[in-house]
Protein backbone atom coordinates (compact mmCIF):
# COMPACT_ATOMS: atom_id res chain seq x y z
CA UNK A 1 0.00 0.00 0.00
CA UNK A 2 2.92 2.85 1.17
CA UNK A 3 5.19 1.61 -1.65
CA UNK A 4 3.46 0.59 -4.75
CA UNK A 5 -0.31 1.92 -3.95
CA UNK A 6 0.53 5.50 -2.42
CA UNK A 7 2.75 6.50 -4.81
CA UNK A 8 0.79 5.77 -8.13
CA UNK A 9 -1.72 8.29 -6.79
CA UNK A 10 0.41 10.76 -5.42
CA UNK A 11 1.33 10.89 -9.43
CA UNK A 12 -2.36 11.02 -10.37
CA UNK A 13 -2.89 13.93 -8.22
CA UNK A 14 -0.29 15.58 -9.58
CA UNK A 15 -1.03 14.91 -12.98
CA UNK A 16 -4.77 16.31 -12.21
CA UNK A 17 -3.84 18.99 -10.34
CA UNK A 18 -1.61 20.36 -13.81
CA UNK A 19 -4.91 20.56 -15.40
CA UNK A 20 -6.23 23.00 -13.88
CA UNK A 21 -9.04 23.97 -11.98
CA UNK A 22 -9.53 21.77 -9.15
CA UNK A 23 -12.61 22.10 -7.69
CA UNK A 24 -14.60 20.68 -11.23
CA UNK A 25 -11.92 18.29 -11.25
CA UNK A 26 -13.28 14.70 -11.09
CA UNK A 27 -10.00 12.79 -11.25
CA UNK A 28 -8.08 15.18 -8.83
CA UNK A 29 -10.92 15.05 -6.06
CA UNK A 30 -11.51 11.11 -6.54
CA UNK A 31 -7.71 10.49 -6.15
CA UNK A 32 -7.40 13.05 -3.35
CA UNK A 33 -9.81 11.20 -1.63
CA UNK A 34 -8.08 8.02 -2.38
CA UNK A 35 -4.92 9.48 -0.77
CA UNK A 36 -6.78 10.14 2.22
CA UNK A 37 -7.88 6.74 2.56
CA UNK A 38 -4.76 5.43 1.90
CA UNK A 39 -2.65 8.01 4.79
CA UNK A 40 -5.96 7.17 6.88
CA UNK A 41 -4.86 3.03 6.70
CA UNK A 42 -1.13 3.62 6.97
CA UNK A 43 -2.00 5.77 10.44
CA UNK A 44 -4.05 3.23 11.69
CA UNK A 45 -1.52 0.17 11.25
CA UNK A 46 1.33 2.26 12.20
CA UNK A 47 -0.81 2.61 15.71
CA UNK A 48 -1.61 -0.95 15.88
CA UNK A 49 2.21 -1.65 15.40
CA UNK A 50 2.99 0.89 18.28
CA UNK A 51 0.25 -1.09 20.64
CA UNK A 52 0.88 -4.21 19.72
CA UNK A 53 1.88 -6.93 21.91
CA UNK A 54 3.64 -10.60 21.34
CA UNK A 55 2.00 -13.06 23.07
CA UNK A 56 4.59 -15.81 23.79
CA UNK A 57 3.73 -19.51 23.98
CA UNK A 58 4.02 -21.29 27.46
CA UNK A 59 3.85 -24.15 29.08
CA UNK A 60 1.54 -23.10 31.48
CA UNK A 61 -1.21 -22.76 28.17
CA UNK A 62 -0.66 -26.84 27.98
CA UNK A 63 -4.11 -28.04 27.71
CA UNK A 64 -5.70 -24.69 28.08
CA UNK A 65 -7.60 -21.97 26.46
CA UNK A 66 -5.69 -18.65 25.97
CA UNK A 67 -5.51 -16.16 22.75
CA UNK A 68 -4.28 -17.84 19.61
CA UNK A 69 -6.02 -21.34 20.57
CA UNK A 70 -8.10 -23.33 18.36
CA UNK A 71 -10.76 -24.67 20.94
CA UNK A 72 -13.73 -27.43 19.42
CA UNK A 73 -16.60 -27.27 21.44
CA UNK A 74 -20.29 -28.60 21.14
CA UNK A 75 -23.39 -28.09 22.67
CA UNK A 76 -25.90 -30.20 23.19
CA UNK A 77 -27.98 -30.58 20.01
CA UNK A 78 -24.37 -31.70 18.47
CA UNK A 79 -23.90 -28.64 16.55
CA UNK A 80 -19.76 -28.55 16.42
CA UNK A 81 -17.83 -25.79 15.77
CA UNK A 82 -14.26 -24.84 15.63
CA UNK A 83 -12.84 -21.54 16.62
CA UNK A 84 -9.91 -19.66 17.06
CA UNK A 85 -9.41 -17.05 19.66
CA UNK A 86 -7.84 -13.55 18.34
CA UNK A 87 -7.84 -10.31 18.88
CA UNK A 88 -10.66 -7.55 17.23
CA UNK A 89 -9.28 -6.31 14.70
CA UNK A 90 -8.30 -9.77 12.88
CA UNK A 91 -11.46 -11.69 12.93
CA UNK A 92 -13.10 -9.95 9.78
CA UNK A 93 -13.23 -12.59 6.77
CA UNK A 94 -13.36 -15.04 8.47
CA UNK A 95 -16.14 -17.22 10.04
CA UNK A 96 -13.86 -19.31 12.62
CA UNK A 97 -12.36 -16.44 14.05
CA UNK A 98 -14.02 -15.26 17.52
CA UNK A 99 -12.81 -12.15 19.31
CA UNK A 100 -11.12 -12.33 22.48
CA UNK A 101 -13.26 -10.02 23.80
CA UNK A 102 -16.44 -11.61 22.72
CA UNK A 103 -18.87 -13.74 25.10
CA UNK A 104 -17.62 -17.21 24.27
CA UNK A 105 -14.11 -16.27 24.11
CA UNK A 106 -14.31 -14.77 28.22
CA UNK A 107 -16.12 -17.85 28.91
CA UNK A 108 -13.18 -19.77 27.33
CA UNK A 109 -10.18 -18.29 28.66
CA UNK A 110 -8.52 -20.76 31.44
CA UNK A 111 -10.50 -23.88 30.65
CA UNK A 112 -9.32 -27.47 29.79
CA UNK A 113 -10.87 -29.81 27.81
CA UNK A 114 -13.80 -31.34 28.97
CA UNK A 115 -15.29 -28.41 30.46
CA UNK A 116 -18.44 -27.40 30.27
CA UNK A 117 -18.77 -23.29 29.85
CA UNK A 118 -21.60 -21.22 30.11
CA UNK A 119 -21.96 -18.56 27.59
CA UNK A 120 -24.12 -15.41 28.01
CA UNK A 121 -25.06 -12.77 25.61
CA UNK A 122 -27.86 -10.31 25.74
CA UNK A 123 -30.56 -12.36 24.37
CA UNK A 124 -29.37 -15.77 25.32
CA UNK A 125 -27.56 -18.44 27.39
CA UNK A 126 -25.87 -21.12 25.82
CA UNK A 127 -24.43 -24.12 27.38
CA UNK A 128 -21.12 -25.75 25.81
CA UNK A 129 -18.53 -28.57 26.02
CA UNK A 130 -14.71 -28.30 25.02
CA UNK A 131 -13.62 -31.04 22.92
CA UNK A 132 -10.09 -30.12 21.66
CA UNK A 133 -7.94 -27.31 22.09
CA UNK A 134 -5.03 -26.95 20.44
CA UNK A 135 -1.82 -24.30 19.16
CA UNK A 136 -0.38 -24.25 15.91
CA UNK A 137 1.95 -22.45 15.49
CA UNK A 138 2.43 -22.56 11.58
CA UNK A 139 -1.02 -20.32 12.06
CA UNK A 140 -0.18 -16.70 11.16
CA UNK A 141 -2.41 -14.38 13.11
Amino acid sequence: MWREERPEITRKVTWAASLGDRSENADYQYNKKKLREIDRRVRYIRKCLENLKVVDYSPEQENKVYFGAWVEIENEQGQVLELRLVGYDEIFGRRDYISIDSPMARALVGKEEDDDITVKTETDVKEWWINRIWYDPTDKL
